[in-house]
């Protein structure tokens, strides 16, 4: 089931499940309560990255002042929706442009 719908850059919308938001709040429970932060990453990075391994993934990075860090959303899309795969801070960017 999914719990949010947001739109990227590009206006597709992109669908974080339950299931998602479970694994990203125990694994990186950092991010549990960055669910605007994870929206204006969507809506406008600071980089968007392609995924070395998968052309279907893209990740998102937006620079959070305060962190000293980058805020990473990492977005599978398939027919044209994406699916958040799951999100965290990093210190450098990665990807392909």
């Amino acid at each position: 089931m999914d719990i949010l719908t947001f739109k990227d850059r590009y206006g597709t919308s992109i669908y974080l499940s339950d299931e998602r938001w479970k694994h990203i709040t125990s694994e990186h429970p950092i991010v549990a309560n960055k669910i605007e932060e994870i929206r204006e990453t969507l809506l406008n990075p600071t980089t968007v990255m392609n995924s070395y391994y998968d052309y279907n993934v893209k990740y998102y990075y937006k620079y959070l002042k305060q962190e000293k860090k980058y805020l990473l959303v990492i977005v599978k899309y398939l027919n044209k929706t994406g699916y958040i795969i799951t999100s965290y801070h990093v210190d450098i960017i990665k990807g392909i442009k």
